[in-house]
């Protein structure tokens, strides 16, 4: 519980050192059409959630990248498992991975849109391409890195396949997982707001192309910095607990 509340207050002095550091080169800036204050942005962003504009963009955007975050998990922890425990399916694939982990996101989102064209098919799926393959990579290391002293004793204490999975493998696995799970939602976003500005006709990515057309950079740093918000809420709330009970297990293991 220390250790909880200490990451608490490091994380409001840190952001609060952030807002100070903001505020001091608009200030020195003197130009709020190049780096608004902080308080200018906030108040561009109460007026655009008063207005409605920001819940409906924001959700577009959440939406995406949820739908596109699932597919690439669950694309990724299954082919990565598979890679981790095949050498042929290793093989065979390593090469594939490669292709994918190197062809620029922008291409992938281009060739989609002129493939299935200009939907939201081809928005998530040219999202969830380009993390798929991180995420493979990620869980093939992490499945070649299992103990396998702790599979032998599944196996001497006869633990089903289901219980080796709860209890002796997904604990094993769970920081590739985490890593996973923040590189993904960081990215993902990212590469959604991309898909967004590129062709979409909503959504915070759609907002900032708008905004950056007219130079309003206010308008730009509040709908950008509204999902960052909602990320480092997830971060410290939902992925911090879901860390936590992961590893209790080694918490409590003997010294």
């Amino acid at each position: 519980m220390t250790d909880t509340r200490f990451d608490a207050k490091t994380l409001v002095l840190s952001l609060l050192v952030m807002l100070a550091l903001w505020w001091i080169a608009a200030r020195v800036g003197s130009d709020p059409s190049v780096l608004p204050a902080p308080n200018q942005v906030w108040g561009i962003f109460t007026d655009e959630l008063a207005r409605g504009e920001l819940q409906l963009h924001f959700t577009a955007t959440l939406l995406r990248v949820a739908a596109a975050f699932s597919l690439a998990m669950g694309f990724g922890c299954a082919i990565g498992f598979f890679m981790g425990v095949n050498t042929t399916i290793n093989r065979w694939f390593s090469p594939w991975l490669v292709v994918l982990l190197n062809v620029p996101a922008l291409v992938v989102i281009v060739l989609c849109y002129l493939w299935i064209g200009l939907n939201e098919v081809a928005a998530i799926t040219a999202v969830a391409l380009n993390k798929t393959a991180m995420v493979a990579v990620s869980i093939r290391e992490g499945v070649q890195a299992l103990d396998p002293k702790l599979r032998d004793m599944a196996r001497v204490f006869r633990m089903n396949r289901g219980a080796q999975l709860r209890h002796v493998i997904v604990p094993q696995l769970w920081p590739y997982i985490a890593s996973s799970i923040r590189n993904g939602l960081a990215i993902i976003w990212k590469i959604v707001l991309v898909v967004e500005f590129l062709g979409r006709s909503n959504g915070i990515g759609f907002q900032i192309h708008l905004y950056f057309q007219l130079f309003e950079t206010g308008y730009v740093l509040a709908y950008a910095l509204s999902f960052v918000a909602f990320m480092l809420l997830l971060e410290f709330t939902l992925l911090r607990m879901m860390e936590e009970r992961a590893t209790r297990w080694r918490q409590s293991a003997p010294g």
